[in-house]
């Protein structure tokens, strides 16, 4: 019996070290990407809200001046919108190129590749932070009470940091194979942006098409952050659940591409 007990602490002591050590080089790797990213960069992290903050400007002059969209508390409606879709966006991206972009890791002993796009996620995460303060501005000036529903928030951010690893994965095993992924990619989400209710609601596009936005995975997403953030009420949890069974189906298949995919691409080199 002392024995069985001894193997089983053995094995539970290994796996916490194993676990200890996944995320201290984690906390390392994303404060590389950090640092990276900024190096030699006059306005540094401000980046993070400059960005959006220009296409909000952009898109208040055109849908309040141009092609009026009578969006009640627009600024916050558009930013919110934003913020969501850039940390997948920009991570998805990026993604594409953690395989072939990082052939020095990916050949060290012991150092497991299937990190990479958590780091990726991570980062973009931590942009997400930083930028969410100014959003709360933007709440204020628009009038929008915060109350108790805002603690529901982290677990659409656990949805989405999920999702987005999820897709992340086999987009980065593709650019193996098919060096034009990025590039491909771009014009995809691209199109994306713009049949995504970023800067327009889902209740003005035609019942006919709306079945195929519920298809894009970000439209429930951002619906639900919408809900918690302007309208301060429950989201839609039937449209969640659907969504973190099939982001839990993806996860796995995703990992198990990005395996073999580098894997194989250290062979290769």
């Amino acid at each position: 019996m002392c024995w069985r007990c001894a193997v089983r602490n053995a094995g539970t002591l290994v796996y916490r070290r194993k676990i200890a050590h996944w995320f201290d080089l984690l906390r390392v790797l994303v404060d590389r990407d950090m640092k990276l990213l900024y190096k030699r960069s006059t306005l540094g992290i401000a980046w993070t809200l400059i960005s959006p903050l220009l296409q909000l400007a952009v898109f208040s002059f055109l849908f309040r001046s141009v092609v009026p969209l009578n969006i009640p508390k627009f600024s916050s409606f558009a930013f919110s919108g934003l913020l969501i879709w850039n940390w997948s966006q920009t991570v998805l991206f990026k993604s594409t190129a953690l395989i072939t972009n990082h052939k020095p890791l990916i050949r060290q002993p012991n150092f497991p590749p299937a990190i990479l796009p958590v780091v990726a996620t991570t980062t973009g995460l931590i942009h997400f932070f930083l930028a969410l303060p100014v959003l709360l501005i933007f709440l204020a000036i628009d009038g929008v009470p915060l109350n108790a529903v805002l603690f529901l928030l982290p677990l659409l951010m656990i949805i989405q940091f999920v999702l987005t690893v999820s897709f992340a994965y086999p987009l980065a095993a593709l650019n193996v194979t098919f060096r034009d992924t990025q590039h491909t990619l771009g014009v995809v989400l691209q199109m994306l942006f713009y049949l995504t209710p970023i800067f327009y609601d889902i209740s003005s596009v035609p019942e006919k098409f709306k079945i195929f936005y519920y298809l894009n995975p970000m439209v429930p997403l951002i619906e639900a952050y919408r809900a918690i953030l302007l309208k301060g009420m429950q989201p839609d949890w039937s449209a969640l659940l659907i969504l973190s069974l099939a982001v839990a189906a993806l996860l796995p298949i995703g990992l198990g591409i990005f395996r073999r995919q580098s894997a194989h691409f250290v062979e290769e080199v």
